[in-house]
């Protein structure tokens, strides 16, 4: 692990296995792409359940299961300064040459690039959702991330209209956002062996019944849709708070028959439910790049994906292109056109710009806080000053030689190559 090129990066964020999502999918496959070229990869997320401590996945990838549980949504309680010790910890017994957060949503993730730039290490943050600007989460949430990346190396954004609203929500310059677009393991997600019949039109929606997944909207399209077209059903996978609403409205209109509930589907059998149907909806308000959307167009299923006044009319539309598409030829172009090993060969392309920037001092870091609002800038510069004596404070009581390093596992090379691509074996540490 120490040859020249190569890094050792700390993934963040409180979005990781056994949660399963956009985001946990993301940070498992770029993570495993990079240590297939080499690099040394450390995963840093928050405990879940009786899931606490050190665990590996494939092909030795190590995960920090450190021992904060979520309060909301699986996110963290903030602390600002309670993870600073853990993640100094963590730093120094990795060697860690990069930090590389993932999601606004997550506690973590702030918390651990605020901590990483105190400490003088580059840390990249990934973008991947939307956000508006009037309501009361969204400025909130404004405001977070303008503090996070106002000492931020280098962004990346996974669609370019994620750049735009990114830019625009946090103030950073633009040449420092970088698109690179989530993938898909076409491997795992393929056609089904006989084409569907076209007498009843299925469609399909997996996704966590939440608000910002749009469940709310599904409310009022799924019996539009219905109305419109006698021939289709819908299957509806996943679960949450929201799941109550589109059983209420299935009783109300009348259509056990056509729309199936089938509750948390697991990962491992997104595909088998994907093929029994012709079209994938897509409804969420957030999501800049929708990984299900690329797991659906791989199974050659026609995927509808748009604004919430005309998703009747997008539906509509896709039901009579159907004819005109053929799941297997969908299938070969996903397979061309997103991967992830050309994820992981563009974000070390980010990795290596944000080391070769310099490191400024103190209090031109502070200079940056200040232009992030009369009254926000002053707070954030306080706690940017309290977080770097904080920081000198633990160098004294426990200086940086008295954290033992662990070494790194070497795994043979014949089961580096063997270990299956999609597989996510772990043990415990």
């Amino acid at each position: 692990m120490g040859e020249p090129g190569k890094h050792r990066i700390l993934m963040v964020s409180d979005f990781f296995y056994p949660n399963f999502g956009g985001v946990e999918n993301h940070i498992y496959y770029l993570s495993q792409c990079l240590i297939k070229e080499g690099h040394k990869v450390v995963v840093m997320t928050h405990a879940y359940q009786n899931r606490s401590g050190v665990r590996y996945m494939t092909n030795g990838l190590k995960v920090y299961y450190v021992p904060w549980k979520p309060f909301l949504m699986q996110n963290t309680l903030p602390t600002f300064f309670g993870t600073l010790s853990i993640t100094r910890t963590i730093l120094i017994r990795e060697k860690i040459s990069l930090v590389h957060g993932h999601q606004a949503f997550s506690t973590l993730c702030h918390e651990a690039l605020m901590h990483a730039r105190t400490m003088g290490y580059k840390v990249v943050f990934t973008d991947h959702s939307l956000y508006g600007f009037s309501d009361v989460g969204s400025i909130h949430m404004n405001k977070v991330l303008q503090f996070t990346l106002a000492d931020v190396t280098q962004a990346i954004c996974v669609s370019h209209t994620s750049k735009e609203n990114t830019v625009l929500r946090s103030g950073l310059p633009p040449e420092k956002v970088y698109v690179i677009p989530n993938a898909v393991d076409t491997a795992m997600f393929t056609p089904a062996p006989e084409r569907l019949s076209r007498d009843e039109i299925v469609i399909v929606v997996l996704s966590r019944l939440v608000y910002r997944k749009g469940a709310d909207l599904l409310v009022e399209v799924i019996p539009e849709v219905c109305k419109r077209h006698p021939n289709v059903r819908f299957i509806v996978g996943g679960d949450g708070p929201k799941r109550v609403r589109l059983e209420e409205m299935r009783e109300k209109h009348s259509l056990q028959d056509r729309v199936d509930m089938l509750g948390a589907v697991p990962h491992a059998k997104v595909r088998s439910v994907l093929i029994t149907g012709h079209i994938f909806l897509n409804s969420s308000l957030t999501e800049a790049f929708c990984i299900a959307i690329l797991e659906a167009a791989s199974c050659g299923l026609l995927t509808v994906s748009t604004h919430p006044t005309t998703m009747v009319h997008a539906i509509t539309r896709a039901i009579y292109m159907l004819p005109k598409i053929d799941p297997q030829d969908m299938h070969n172009r996903m397979k061309k056109l997103y991967s992830w090993p050309d994820v992981a060969r563009r974000t070390e392309i980010v990795y290596n710009r944000a080391l070769k920037c310099s490191n400024p001092p103190l209090l031109d870091r502070l200079s940056r806080y200040l232009t992030c609002g009369t009254w926000a800038g002053k707070i954030f510069c306080l706690v940017m000053i309290v977080n770097f004596l904080l920081w000198r404070l633990l160098q004294l009581w426990k200086p940086d030689k008295e954290i033992e390093v662990v070494p790194d596992i070497q795994l043979p090379k014949s089961q580096h190559e063997e270990t299956p691509f999609g597989s996510r074996p772990e043990k415990s540490s």
